[in-house]
C-alpha cells in the first residue's frame, strides 16, 4: 500500500484539482487547469493499475481542444511508466493544441487583405484561378514554356506578409520558396516557373509518350506522375519509371506478360543497352534498344489487348490490375495475382514449394505457377 499512497500523494501534490475517487487509487476526478481555463476529465486505471489500459474521459471542451492529437494522446499513454508523468504529457500535448487553435483563430490585420489584393493585382488577375470567402487560400495558374497550364496552391496565415503561405504544386520532385516580409506572390510564381522550367524536358518525355503510344496506367496522369505502363501487343507491356531531372537517360522498366513473350524482350533491352543515347528522345531509345514498334491507341480495339481478369471478369481489383498471365502461347490470360491464388488454393491438385504455387490454368488447364512475391521482375 506504501507504492499506492506515494503515487496518490505525488498526484495530490501536482495535481491538486484532480482528485482520487478511491483507496486504490483507480479513479480521478477533477480538473486540469491551463490557460485560465479549467478542462474537466476522469481517468480510469485497471485493476493492475496499467496505463496502457486506462481510459481517458474527457469534457466536451477538452476533447475539442485534443481534436486531431488522439493518437499522440495514445502513445503518450502507452510510453508514460506512471500516472503523474503521463499527467505532465497531456498538459504539454494541450498547450501546443491551445497554442495551435489560437493562432488558427487570430483574425487577420487589416493590412492583411490590403497588402494580398495589391499582390493579386500586380501579378494580374487572370492568374487568379480560386479564392474562398475569406482570402485565406486562393489558386493561381500559370503555364509553362511548352503551354502546360499549372496550379500554385496558396494557404495564408493571419500574419501574411511577415510569414510565408502554404505553397503546393503538383510536382515530381520536392519544393518549397524561399520567403522573406518584402516577398511578393510575384516572388512566388518566378520560383515556380523556374522549376516548371527545370522539368520541362521530362515533361515534354511524358507528353511524347501519352501521344504516340497507349499508355495503360495511370489513366488520368498527375503532373507529379513518373510512371507510365505502356502496351506492347496483346496482354505485353512494359512499365518505365523516369527520373524527372534526366528524362532521357534509360529508366527502371519493368514488364507484364507471360514469359515466352516476355523474355525475348528482356533479352534484347540488356544486349543493346550500349544503343541508349541520351541525346536522342526516350521513346526512340525504348524503340532502338527493344527493336520495336509501339502499337497506338487509335489502331486498336480494347478485344486487342483484353487485360481483364479471367476469374473475377474485371480489370481492377481494389487497386490491383491483372499481373500474372498463363505462359501457354495459345492462351495467355491474365488474371489478379490474388484470384489466382485463391483459384490455385482451391484445387486439390495444387501445390507449394516455398513462395512458388503450382497448379492448372482456369482456362486453358495448362500448367501455371504463380510466385507470391510481390516484387515485380
Amino acid at each position: 500500500m506504501s507504492e499506492i499512497s506515494g503515487r496518490r500523494a505525488s498526484m495530490l501534490r501536482q495535481w491538486p484539482l484532480l482528485v482520487p475517487q478511491d483507496l486504490h487509487g483507480r479513479v480521478y476526478d477533477g480538473f486540469l487547469s491551463l490557460q485560465d481555463k479549467d478542462f474537466r476529465l476522469r481517468i480510469i486505471l485497471p485493476s493492475d493499475l496499467q496505463l496502457k489500459n486506462a481510459k481517458i474521459q474527457c469534457s466536451w471542451p477538452l476533447k475539442n481542444a485534443l481534436q486531431g492529437y488522439e493518437p499522440i494522446l495514445k502513445q503518450r499513454l502507452q510510453q508514460s511508466s506512471h500516472l503523474p508523468s503521463f499527467m505532465m504529457e497531456l498538459k504539454t500535448i494541450l498547450e501546443a493544441a491551445l497554442k495551435n487553435t489560437n493562432a488558427l483563430q487570430i483574425p487577420p490585420a487589416p493590412q492583411y487583405y490590403s497588402c494580398l489584393v495589391k499582390d493579386i493585382e500586380e501579378l494580374g488577375w487572370d492568374k487568379l484561378s480560386f479564392v474562398d470567402t475569406d482570402f485565406s487560400t486562393i489558386q493561381l495558374k500559370v503555364e509553362d514554356s511548352s503551354g502546360r497550364e499549372h496550379l500554385i496552391t496558396l494557404r495564408f496565415t493571419a500574419r501574411y506578409p511577415n510569414e510565408a503561405p502554404d505553397c503546393s504544386v503538383d510536382l515530381p520532385v520536392p519544393f518549397s520558396i524561399s520567403w522573406t516580409p518584402k516577398s511578393s506572390l510575384c516572388n512566388i510564381v518566378n520560383q515556380v516557373e523556374a522549376t516548371l522550367e527545370s522539368l520541362k524536358d521530362f515533361w515534354d518525355t511524358l507528353d511524347e509518350i501519352d501521344k504516340k503510344t497507349w499508355v495503360l496506367e495511370p489513366e488520368k496522369p498527375t503532373r507529379s506522375s513518373t510512371m507510365r505502363r505502356i502496351a506492347l501487343g496483346s496482354n505485353v507491356s512494359i512499365t518505365i519509371d523516369l527520373d524527372p531531372r534526366h528524362p532521357t537517360m534509360l529508366p527502371e522498366c519493368y514488364f507484364l506478360g507471360a514469359d515466352h513473350v516476355v523474355n525475348p524482350l528482356r533479352e534484347k533491352l540488356n544486349c543493346n543497352i550500349d544503343l541508349w543515347d541520351p541525346e536522342n528522345g526516350l521513346l526512340q531509345n525504348l524503340k532502338d534498344v527493344l527493336e520495336i514498334d509501339f502499337p497506338l491507341r487509335s489502331n486498336l480495339e480494347k478485344a486487342d489487348f483484353s487485360m481483364d481478369c479471367g476469374i473475377c471478369y474485371s480489370y481492377r481489383l481494389e487497386s490491383a490490375i491483372p499481373d500474372q498471365v498463363c505462359d501457354d502461347p495459345r492462351c495467355g490470360q491474365p488474371f489478379h495475382q490474388a484470384c489466382l491464388y485463391e483459384w490455385l488454393r482451391g484445387l486439390p491438385s495444387s501445390r507449394q514449394s516455398f513462395n512458388v504455387m503450382y497448379g492448372e490454368c482456369p482456362y486453358c488447364n495448362k500448367p501455371i505457377t504463380l510466385k507470391l512475391s510481390t516484387k515485380r521482375s
